[in-house]
């Protein structure tokens, strides 16, 4: 099986794809708002905000990881992991492992003190994939987020 290798421009079009699959596979198909431009143009500028890996089967990506830096105010620098992405047809052949296990070692090279990353609470197959591999699957907090809107509504109430 070929081994995951780092995205490039020319990817970001499947790439899309293989985000788009995701959010209607997380019953959210109209929430995708990233377009093909702002993938190219925030990934391969002269300060990229992520790097991607990819995985191809038959000459197709199949699979993508999507990384940034972020830092912890108790543990420095830490590495979080916005998507690891699996198209439908290709789960369970072991490209999810490949994927985390580039990420685990891109963050081990980059030398973060942590990988973080959010799953969904009724994914349990993702659960206990991440749970076999070490992670800790932290149960007791809560995602918190504000949208566009929210932070429109945020300012206007100041």
């Amino acid at each position: 099986m070929t081994q995951p290798r780092l995205a490039i421009k020319k990817d970001m079009p499947r790439v899309l794809e293989l985000i788009q699959e995701l959010a209607t596979y997380e019953k959210e198909p109209h929430a995708v708002e990233v377009t093909i431009d702002d993938l190219e143009n925030d990934g391969f500028g002269t300060n990229p905000k992520f790097t991607c890996f990819v995985l191809e089967l038959e000459n197709s990506i199949e699979g993508i990881a999507l990384v940034y830096p972020r830092y912890s105010t108790w543990k420095g620098e830490v590495l979080h992991l916005e998507d690891l992405i699996i198209s439908e047809k290709s789960r369970g052949k072991g490209l999810g492992t490949l994927l985390l296990d580039a990420v685990v070692k891109y963050g081990k090279e980059k030398g973060v003190k942590r990988i973080c990353w959010e799953v969904l609470d009724w994914n349990e197959s993702a659960i206990e994939f991440y749970q076999k591999k070490g992670a800790n699957v932290m149960r007791d907090w809560d995602v918190v987020q504000l949208d566009e809107a929210g932070i429109n509504n945020y300012l206007n109430q100041l």
